[in-house]
């Protein structure tokens, strides 16, 4: 088996011994956006203000031509940039009429979960949320949900946060939204460089938000959405850079936009998280590795972790689980529901090993810089561990 570790040197030999198990949380970066991000301050000192020309004629979209060729979009115009997935989502909330009817499950990350219950408490909003388990009959109840309509905005996730369950195929989900006007939006945070993804059969229906802080392996910063034309063409919630651009559709006495993904950018923004993200795909491309073996690998790690003995209830069941109909793919961490989450997650912090843990789901994520020994260790440091079986 290839070993990667060593392009994360410097993420990796920070702390001697400690052991990284969280590539669903703070992905580490391989040694080349070290460079990157020196490039970023060599840039900024070399053309001050002129910087924003090249950021814009080069740096965003040289990203944007990588997440298209990821995600199999045919124009990588539809991409918009921000510091976090949140600002885009609020800018596309800011298209919407108060009070939005929200479609969404119970499984959304912490930061449009929690808009959502504000807005709610507000009056500002009427969510209406489909359990995700049991997970094998999720997209029947999910498109169940859709069709029956009433909905402004329908939000999920490709993968949830709280399971590692990988919605099985977007396309007919997105396709039984019965209202023409009403947005979509995919979170695909977790999926984005984990799960091979392809939107062409959705791209132009369907909103789709990632970044890199997970397994873009870019850190913060460099958040994206594909944007479908014909769609929140204009959010009330703008900054400057949505006009910094050449300007379409001006009318007299009315803000104009960007046209593209263009509309949804915000005001000024740290570029260096694109430019880490940037060198992270050229080396990904360099090396030859596509986001299918990234795939392979993590899942191959997973099945040596889980077939080493007894482990704590995983969520979604592996095949041959007894109890719930066995679903396919999962995302690249695993999870397993136990009563003292918590307590084992400290436990292991203090034998060096990081992982985390959401309620009484304790998540071990697994990504390219991992190895056999890697996982090896990790057992070896889990037996010590109370409550761990």
């Amino acid at each position: 088996m290839t070993s990667y570790a060593g392009h994360f040197s410097r993420f990796l030999g920070a702390v001697p011994g400690r052991l990284h198990a969280a590539a669903h949380s703070h992905h580490p970066w391989p040694d080349v956006t070290f460079e990157a991000q020196q490039q970023a301050w060599l840039d900024a000192a070399r053309l001050v203000d002129d910087k924003w020309d090249d950021i814009f004629g080069a740096v965003l979209p040289e990203a944007a031509d990588h997440i298209a060729g990821r995600l199999g979009l045919s124009d990588p115009e539809t991409v918009a940039f921000a510091p976090s997935t949140h600002a885009l989502v609020m800018r596309l909330l800011s298209t919407l009429p108060a009070p939005v009817r929200i479609l969404t499950t119970d499984a959304e990350f912490h930061s449009f979960a929690r808009q959502a219950a504000r807005l709610e408490e507000e009056g500002l909003a009427a969510v209406e949320r489909v359990a995700a388990e049991p997970f094998a009959t999720f997209p029947e109840r999910f498109a169940a949900a859709v069709s029956r309509g009433g909905h402004d905005l329908v939000y999920l996730s490709h993968v949830f946060f709280n399971s590692g369950y990988v919605v099985p195929d977007l396309a007919p989900l997105v396709a039984a939204v019965p209202e023409p006007e009403a947005l979509v939006m995919i979170d695909g945070y977790h999926g984005f460089m984990a799960v091979p993804t392809d939107l062409a059969a959705v791209e132009r229906r369907a909103f789709y938000l990632a970044g890199g802080y997970k397994y873009g392996m870019a850190g913060e910063g460099a958040c994206f959405a594909h944007c479908p034309p014909g769609y929140a063409e204009r959010p009330v919630d703008t900054g400057w850079f949505a006009g910094f651009a050449g300007l379409s559709g001006a009318a007299a006495g009315k803000v104009a936009y960007a046209p593209g993904g263009g509309r949804l950018l915000g005001g000024t923004f740290d570029p260096t998280g694109i430019y880490r993200f940037n060198a992270v795909q050229r080396w990904l491309d360099g090396l030859g590795v596509t986001v299918a073996d990234i795939h392979a690998h993590v899942a191959r790690l997973q099945r040596r972790f889980l077939a080493a003995g007894p482990h704590p209830e995983l969520l979604p069941p592996a095949p041959g689980a007894s109890g719930e109909a066995v679903v396919g793919e999962r995302g690249h961490f695993l999870t397993f529901r136990l009563p003292d989450a918590a307590a084992v997650a400290v436990a292991l912090h203090a034998a060096g090993v990081i992982v985390d843990h959401r309620h009484d789901r304790l998540r071990i994520g697994f990504g390219l810089y991992h190895g056999d020994d890697d996982i090896d260790e990790l057992l070896r440091r889990l037996s010590t561990i109370p409550g761990w079986p």
